[in-house]
């Protein structure tokens, strides 16, 4: 049976690990995290039509690999659900912090 689509959020830390979706996963748009002027995350909306392993490598020797299955992900009904989560995440009272889409991003409602 077929799953019904979903929505996931990808974290990936540059420097430090970074998340790809690969097959079965369409990125709708990818958001910068900037806190106190230093980059500190690159975050995905990802829509899922079915579960997939995503593949997360340490950027650091010994450039561990894992593939992580995406049912351990928390899963969003909408880019827009999964956009309001994003916000929640990234928000902290008056902390100087920025959630920017890339540019050439597609800011899409599926």
């Amino acid at each position: 049976m077929a799953m019904e689509s979903s929505y996931v959020i990808l974290t990936s830390k540059p420097g430090v690990f970074r998340t790809e979706a690969g097959d079965g996963a369409d990125i709708i748009e990818t958001y910068d995290y900037v806190f106190y002027g230093r980059a500190l995350a690159v975050f995905s909306i990802a829509r899922l039509d079915r579960e997939i392993k995503l593949v997360v490598t340490e950027e650091t020797p010994p450039y561990v690999v894992n593939h992580v299955p995406s049912k351990f992900l928390e899963k969003f009904s909408s880019v827009e659900a999964a956009r309001k989560e994003l916000a929640h995440l990234t928000r902290f009272g008056s902390m100087a912090s920025t959630l920017t889409l890339r540019s050439g991003a597609r800011a899409a409602e599926h």
